[in-house]
């Protein structure tokens, strides 16, 4: 059992492995049962409860979990284990909105969260294989952000807006500036903006040099204006005529 928290690697991944979609699957299964019963979850206050403090507790001990490792290890160092990567940031935001149920935070969380965290998932940059711990860390913690800002939006009186939309496109880019400048410094690549994930991933496509960052703009112009055209359609597939419910609590349409 002492391998599966060694630095070493003993068992490398590979990417679209069994275990790889074993992961894949899970996540898939879990995002149905959200879409399946998102009324439940919104009537039972029970149920509600339960999902929201074990989204939340998984989140704190993977991030927590992960640092203890990398210090236990002696591999901890500013440049790869700070929680400065957009699903770092995702996932310390997922925690705060449900402590505090903040509307704005679960916005930020809906286009920064759900596809940047499933996209690890599809594409993982990782070298330990299952069953290491920084397995498991890696896509309960993927997993979980993503499904957190699902679960949030389903759950919660809050809606998605173009001006959210807007407004979370402006917080991204002041937090890029100062993780660009970050990586001069320290000789990072926080939001890969030093160079693209070191597996395949859709960064590839976009060039490099000064095409790099118009291409990343444009991505993610395109990643949040899909996300808000999903958002709509969603919304009208799920919008009746019959009163709502929000924890236990009946509330009109």
């Amino acid at each position: 059992m002492k391998h599966w928290f060694a630095p070493e690697v003993t068992n490398p991944f590979h990417i679209f492995s069994a275990s790889h979609f074993s992961m894949i699957s899970l996540y898939f299964i879990v995002l149905l049962f959200f879409f399946i019963a998102y009324k439940p979850l919104r009537q039972q206050k029970r149920l509600y409860t339960f999902t929201k403090w074990t989204l939340f507790t998984l989140l704190l001990v993977c991030e927590v979990g992960y640092t203890t490792w990398a210090l236990s290890t002696n591999t901890w160092n500013m440049r790869e284990h700070a929680p400065l990567h957009l699903c770092g940031i995702a996932g310390i935001i997922g925690m705060i909105a449900i402590l505090s149920n903040s509307k704005k935070l679960m916005q930020i969380l809906y286009f920064i969260g759900i596809i940047p965290a499933f996209i690890a998932i599809l594409t993982p940059e990782l070298i330990y294989g299952f069953p290491h711990f920084r397995f498991w860390k890696f896509f309960v913690h993927h997993m979980t952000i993503s499904l957190t800002g699902v679960f949030l939006i389903l759950t919660s009186q809050v809606s998605i807006t173009f001006r959210s939309m807007v407004e979370t496109y402006a917080y991204l880019n002041v937090y890029a500036v100062f993780a660009f400048f970050l990586n001069m410094t320290i000789g990072a690549n926080y939001l890969y903006l030093s160079d693209t994930p070191t597996v395949n991933s859709p960064l590839d496509l976009l060039g490099s040099g000064v095409w790099y960052y118009i291409n990343l703009e444009l991505l993610c112009i395109g990643v949040f204006l899909g996300m808000y055209l999903l958002y709509k359609m969603v919304e009208r597939l799920f919008s009746s005529n019959s009163p709502t419910y929000s924890h236990g609590k009946k509330t009109s349409s």
